[in-house]
């Protein structure tokens, strides 16, 4: 596997003009304030001016709650976005949005840049997920020097932990810690997945909240009125994981204001959903599997270890494994029921930890599946994987925007192209979206417009970042997105997983030299990469 960067030179374009024009006005009434076309002070730093744009205002203010300390908060300027829940109009009408009266507030919090002579320009941070909050990412932005030279905003996307209302569900996140004593394919684990998503609907319903208006189309309205109400002619999107579905999204629908645009781990929204991320795993297992093959005491050490994966799969979907493990923060003893399913899953992930993947899929091979089966239960029931995602907005996206456009048969398809070898009892469960379908049943909201699918189609500069063991977005997708991306740049990190930009000071100093020059990014630093050095076990 080698690193590359990688122009695309397709002529690339903007939305169709209709859609652009209903989008671009989107908001233009409500509540008297600035005129849209008001300045800020020159003299006024980012964040520190109340104002209000057609229906939306930003008010100066505290920093926001967050579920872990984040020390560096402590110089931010902070604040809050008051948006309407729901607009409408947003299909095609050139008339200007309205919306019914109910509105929500997102958190907002910016770190200012080191530089005491900042660029003009800052950058906005769309999180990962669906459903987790930019403001807890802080940490890993400042850790990657994204604030560098700019101010780096964060918002907590609409439902998610810093925003009113809060849309987590914690009987989500313990049901799938319980579930990893379940055989994951069973048609009961099914039944008990689809009821704590009726729950966690019941949750949202209880707060009063539309769940129709949790999607892409009304968060890229939030952020282009977040971008007017701090008075900024012009910034940078950097988008990870979900992020860059978010992003992809955002640059279409509301162009105007953006100077560039960062992706991190691609998600198209033009394909996203089962299928691909059936796609996603084979690229990034592959990857990983043929690290090791090149390594010559891993390759000595565990010979055929992407056929001795294969075989694990199909073996344990027939006769699965069960077994308990010691997990820190739980008091007792934690069931885990290795089959297929769970084995897929667990890899998915432990790419970010490849050095000791070849170790843990030989110890199963040999009857001993403790490694597994702990790194499983470990990620289920750390404290970081209860209460913190916003399945409200997980829900609003998958149930509007996927599934209307893909069906169960189409996730077999795609799972049996990446894995002919796998049994059909695996393939409509796709890696991370498990009984997808049957929970968008009972989460029950209308399907997005069909353009929701269409591929993005821009000249705004994109650096299309993806690494190469990344499992849970497949490396191929930052290719495929700079097809019409007429100015976009597709780089590969070799021998890194998902959201490079978090494990890699390479990626990191290519963000960074990309914002500085949009159109040439610094990736000299691809070169020098080094493989892994495998865990080999005596």
């Amino acid at each position: 596997m080698s690193p590359g960067t990688t122009p695309s030179r397709r002529p690339g374009r903007r939305l169709t003009a209709s859609l652009a024009e209903a989008t671009a006005g989107a908001l233009v009434v409500g509540l008297a304030a600035l005129p849209a076309h008001a300045a800020p002070r020159t003299d006024d730093p980012i964040g520190t001016v109340a104002r209000t744009v057609g229906d939306a205002r930003f008010e100066p203010g505290p920093c926001p709650r967050t579920a872990d300390p984040i020390p560096d908060l402590a110089h931010a300027r902070c604040g809050t976005l008051t948006v309407p829940e729901k607009r409408s109009g947003a299909h095609g009408h050139k008339e200007p949005w309205k919306h019914d009266g109910r509105r929500i507030t997102l958190a907002v919090a910016i770190m200012p840049a080191k530089s005491s002579r900042p660029a003009p320009d800052p950058i906005v941070w769309l999180a990962g997920g669906p459903g987790d909050d930019a403001v807890s990412e802080i940490p890993m932005a400042l850790t990657g020097n994204l604030n560098r030279d700019r101010d780096v905003i964060f918002m907590s996307q609409r439902g998610t932990y810093s925003a009113d209302p809060e849309l987590t569900c914690p009987n989500i996140d313990l049901f799938n810690a319980h579930a990893l004593g379940l055989v994951s394919n069973a048609p009961s684990t099914g039944r008990l997945h689809v009821e704590a998503t009726r729950a966690c609907r019941d949750r949202v319903d209880a707060k009063g909240a539309d769940r129709s208006a949790y999607n892409d189309i009304e968060s890229s309205a939030d952020y282009d009125a977040l971008r007017r109400t701090l008075g900024v002619r012009q910034w940078n999107v950097f988008g990870i994981s979900y992020g860059t579905h978010l992003a992809l999204n955002y640059m279409r629908l509301h162009p105007e204001g953006i100077r560039s645009v960062g992706i991190d781990g691609i998600l198209p929204p033009s394909v996203a959903g089962g299928a691909v991320t059936w796609k996603a795993a084979r690229e990034g297992f592959d990857g990983l599997f043929e690290a090791c093959a090149e390594q010559r005491a891993c390759n000595t050490r565990y010979p055929n270890l992407k056929a001795t994966f294969l075989r694990l799969v199909s073996e344990l979907e027939a006769h699965p494994i069960t077994t308990t493990v010691t997990v820190p923060v739980h008091p007792e003893p934690v069931k885990v029921v290795l089959d297929g399913g769970n084995l897929v899953t667990w890899l998915t992930s432990a790419t970010h930890v490849a050095e000791g993947v070849p170790r843990s899929i030989d110890e199963l091979a040999h009857g001993n599946p403790q490694r597994i089966a702990e790194q499983l239960a470990g990620g289920k029931y750390a404290p970081q994987a209860i209460g913190r995602v916003a399945h409200g907005l997980v829900y609003g996206i998958f149930c509007s925007q996927w599934t209307p456009y893909e069906s169960r048969a189409d996730i077999i398809r795609g799972g049996r192209r990446a894995f002919p070898s796998f049994p059909r009892s695996m393939l409509a469960n796709a890696p991370q979206l498990a009984w997808l379908h049957d929970d968008c049943r009972a989460w029950d909201v209308p399907p997005a417009p069909p353009w929701i699918r269409d591929v993005t189609r821009s000249d705004i500069p994109t650096l299309a970042l993806s690494g190469g063991f990344d499992a849970q977005t497949a490396p191929s997708n930052g290719a495929y997105v700079a097809r019409t991306l007429s100015r976009g740049t597709t780089v590969t990190v070799p021998y890194v997983a998902h959201v490079v930009f978090a494990g890699s000071r390479c990626a990191q100093t290519i963000t960074t030299s990309f914002f500085d020059r949009p159109t040439a990014p610094d990736t000299s630093c691809l070169a020098g990469l080094e493989p892994p050095q495998f865990e080999i076990a005596p």
